[in-house]
């Protein structure tokens, strides 16, 4: 029996806001995210994604402010992602309404990080958030990045993806910087290669620009689309996403 995929808006925050731009540069005011949370709900999201695009010590307070109130009007699963350090830093989100965790940067200078995350809440809650560049330095043609993808590490990135699946991971939210708000489409060439080497579920994210862009990244091996600004503009819908999948012939929640 076929499983059927997910749409997830992302709501990039930064400072109690939503913000996008493009390959995480020149970002724009797009809204209030308790507010876009509840709409996306409404059209029917199977999943909503916070993104703290900045992490600072001193807007830690106002996410979790945000989790806490969208988490008491948005009643699907939330992932959280930006500034986790520690598992305590997952406890306390979790505690304010988060289903699933993100992790990146701090992870990437600490693998352990992800053991003793899954250990201590189990492998459902952690989600392994990955930057992705095209680069010649790496066997598979794609390295890692932090810092929205202007640090480049010297990880590739689907010998990363494998250590943190056996470190526990269980999804993988891989973001194309390249493609990251172009509306040029999902990279295609690295949603497949993930998916081959991929024991969980993994999320196609950057580059959605049109209906015509989503099929073609289940197919290449998504279990799930993520995209950001072409919800935030009102270009297109939730519902909009959905229906094009089922005539494409591709199983959605309803």
């Amino acid at each position: 029996m076929s499983l059927a995929r997910r749409v997830i808006p992302c709501l990039d925050v930064a400072g109690g806001r939503v913000v996008k731009g493009v390959n995480f540069l020149d970002l724009r005011d797009m809204g209030d995210p308790v507010e876009l949370a509840r709409l996306y709900f409404a059209q029917g999201a199977d999943e909503i994604t916070f993104l703290d695009v900045t992490a600072t010590v001193d807007e830690r307070s106002t996410t979790y402010d945000v989790v806490r109130r969208t988490a008491e009007e948005v009643f699907i699963p939330l992932t959280v992602g930006g500034g986790v350090r520690s598992d305590d830093d997952v406890a306390r989100l979790l505690g304010v309404g988060a289903d699933k965790i993100g992790v990146n940067s701090a992870a990437i200078a600490r693998p352990e990080l992800l053991d003793e995350i899954a250990d201590r809440f189990g492998s459902q809650v952690l989600v392994l958030s990955l930057d992705v560049k095209r680069a010649a330095t790496t066997a598979s043609g794609f390295v890692v990045t932090t810092h929205g993808g202007r640090t480049e590490t010297s990880l590739d990135a689907l010998e990363w993806a494998r250590e943190a699946i056996e470190r526990g991971a269980g999804e993988l939210l891989v973001n194309s910087i390249d493609a990251d708000g172009t509306k040029a489409g999902f990279d295609l060439e690295l949603t497949s290669l993930m998916r081959e080497i991929s024991s969980v579920p993994v999320i196609a994210s950057g580059g959605a620009g049109s209906v015509d862009d989503f099929a073609p990244a289940i197919r290449a091996g998504a279990d799930a689309v993520l995209a950001a600004s072409v919800f935030h503009s009102g270009a297109l819908t939730v519902g909009d996403v959905k229906a094009a999948l089922v005539a494409d012939g591709i199983e959605v929640r309803t």
